[in-house]
């Protein structure tokens, strides 16, 4: 958001700048940034995972402006639970699955670009294993 308005800022000082050089002063406003969010999907190595232990996702993120950061996060019942985020590719992260009784644990992936933009991923879903 900071670049948002740094751009507004260049883009008034830019008018000022240029209205002296005859054929007036033309004063622009208005959102110079990116407003289109990222590109996310998110997949898993394994097929199953046993409860109380690890899946390890991994996200592909892209975006014109650039990702800032891809956050994971675990389906608990209704709640999306912020598991951590990793700010660099590749964009992965290991997932504590529950021993709590469930048979399928669902995560998915938020991507961040530059601009504050954010997307998020389609819900991957894999069997739980006891």
């Amino acid at each position: 958001r900071g670049m948002k308005r740094f751009a507004a800022i260049l883009g008034l000082f830019a008018a000022l700048s240029l209205g002296g050089c005859g054929g007036g002063l033309y004063i622009g406003w208005g959102d110079y940034g990116d407003t289109i969010a990222p590109s996310v999907s998110i997949a898993a190595g394994q097929t199953s995972v046993a409860a109380g232990g690890v899946l390890r996702v991994a996200a592909a993120a892209s975006d014109e402006s650039g990702i800032d950061s891809v956050a994971f996060y675990r389906l608990d019942g209704d709640v999306a639970t912020r598991l951590g985020s990793d700010g660099g590719e590749p964009y992965q992260w290991d997932v504590a699955v529950p021993a709590d009784g469930r048979t399928t644990v669902s995560v998915f992936a938020r991507a961040r670009d530059a601009w504050g933009n954010e997307a998020d991923s389609a819900l991957l879903t894999v069997p739980v294993t006891p």
